[in-house]
């Protein structure tokens, strides 16, 4: 780790080493890291800017920050930017599920397929 993420944990501000996305991906859970290289791995620790998004101009600040992996980073990422975008040209949240579910979008961790209130839920998690 490097940045704010290790400022953090020098200060003890870090209770525990966990993705704390709302939905995990990793396949060996929320506790399990691989180092960081080149190219990143999916499993590599990760900032992310919570609960006030970069896109919103929220800053890499201990106030501002939680832990995650960088795939579970990169999906949260891709809808809100997908679900912004359509919410911003009017359309229903069951418009972007139905949207969504034929793009073959793949549908937070539980979920079968995406809904109204799976769409909500990711975009304002």
């Amino acid at each position: 780790m490097r940045g704010v993420l290790l400022q953090m944990a020098e200060r003890r501000q870090i209770i525990e080493l966990r993705c704390e996305m709302p939905n995990c991906y990793c396949y060996k859970g929320r506790g399990y890291f691989e180092d960081k290289a080149i190219p990143m791995p999916n499993w590599a620790p990760n900032p992310d800017h919570y609960p006030i998004p970069k896109s919103a101009g929220g800053q890499l600040r201990p106030d501002n920050v939680r832990l995650a992996h960088v795939l579970c980073n990169r999906r949260d990422h891709g809808w809100r930017m997908k679900i912004k975008a359509m919410l911003a040209k009017g359309t229903s949240l069951e418009e972007i599920a139905e949207k969504l579910n034929r793009r073959q979008e793949p549908v937070p961790h539980g979920r079968n397929t995406w809904s109204s209130a799976t769409v909500r839920e990711a975009f304002v998690s």
